[in-house]
């Protein structure tokens, strides 16, 4: 009795976990809290790809130490860029601040009108061995809250980054996306 109960508790869990809901298709956010630090822990990093539609391709990733640039027509370019150790403690701060490791409401309720182009971006972030990764777009008219919050810390970042001579000497993109 004990082993039919495991078996269907099983299926239940594999069958609630692959039905697709398409309204979520475009936002996706592992579903658990983790508290983060007051202090930045040493294994902190992350990546985010942005840019519009599925042209995702600009990236700043701490794991590698490395940005890459969408040059649109000019295909990307990936320069080894690190972020100070002060850096990457003010945007683990800026993080804290808006609960990055928490649940966000990244979807719009506002799904009846949709602009082009919209940005997309996917998030990776470490804390403490836990690692959360976030998709979101602005695909709809309205953004909610924590997306915003999203999109100014992603400025945020790359403000920082292009200060760094690295990153001003990289080619000026050229082109457009409709």
């Amino acid at each position: 009795m004990q082993k039919l109960s495991v078996v269907l508790i099983t299926i239940l869990i594999v069958i609630t976990g692959c039905q697709l809901n398409p309204q979520k298709r475009e936002v996706s956010v592992q579903q658990y809290e983790l508290t983060m630090p007051e202090t930045m822990p040493e294994d902190f990093n992350f990546s985010v790809s942005f840019g519009y539609g599925e042209m995702n391709k600009n990236e700043i990733n701490t794991y590698d130490g490395t940005v890459t640039k969408d040059l649109i027509v000019n295909g990307t370019v990936t320069a080894n860029i690190t972020l100070d150790p002060e850096e990457k403690r003010e945007i683990y701060n800026k993080m804290r601040e808006i609960n990055v490791m928490g649940t966000q409401d990244l979807i719009s309720s506002q799904q009846n009108c949709t602009k082009t182009p919209f940005n997309v971006d996917e998030w990776r972030i470490t804390v403490e061995g836990n690692l959360k990764i976030i998709n979101w777009s602005d695909k709809h008219c309205e953004t909610t809250s924590d997306a915003n919050q999203l999109l100014a810390l992603r400025e945020y970042i790359m403000q920082i980054v292009e200060q760094k001579e690295a990153y001003r000497s990289l080619p000026v993109a050229e082109g457009g996306y409709d």
